[in-house]
């Protein structure tokens, strides 16, 4: 799922305490020769608010079991995101379909400024200071995959350093 990112670590959920949280239920509609056939569908973000998240889509003719597919589907796509100090390590765009989500570091103090599902993803994360600004579609599914596009391209100062191969020092003081 994640194939087109460099440093992705996929983590197993056995022994996390994740929490899960419910983005958007839809009712589709089906349009059958007997009349119109309902379901639903739900997309559910689960994380340990400690840099572990992952997001879900389930479908079904009840919204529990909508719910309890797309919890199941989310444990299965877990990632781990930087953090550093409750924050983001720098700022970073992300785009998916129509949706574009940016996200920016903010100092101690200033909360989670994000609306929806934007905002959903975040806390699931664990960031606790972060400033967001969601563009385009509003669309739950896309903004949701934004979202983990810029959270996918985080990198932090030693895999940054790892990567250029240099000290952790010349990164920061060049």
């Amino acid at each position: 799922m994640y194939q087109k990112y460099k440093n992705v670590e996929t983590v197993k959920p056995g022994g996390l305490e994740l929490k899960d949280r419910l983005v958007g239920v839809q009712r589709v509609t089906k349009v059958t020769k007997g009349g119109r056939a309902f379901g639903f569908s739900a997309i559910v973000v689960v994380g340990d608010e400690n840099g572990v998240v992952g997001h879900g889509l389930g479908k079904s003719k009840e919204v529990a079991t909508a719910i309890a597919k797309a919890i199941e589907d989310a444990k299965k796509n877990l990632i781990r995101i930087p953090l550093n100090k409750g924050t983001l390590p720098h700022e970073q765009k992300g785009k998916y379909g129509g949706a574009r989500v940016y996200i920016q570091p903010a100092s101690h103090g200033t909360g989670v400024i994000a609306g929806g599902a934007v905002r959903a993803v975040l806390e699931s994360v664990g960031v606790q200071d972060v400033l967001s600004k969601s563009q385009g579609s509003s669309n739950p599914h896309n903004v949701v995959k934004a979202t983990f596009d810029a959270l996918l391209q985080l990198r932090d100062a030693r895999t940054v350093a790892r990567q250029r191969g240099i000290s952790l020092e010349k990164v920061f003081k060049g």
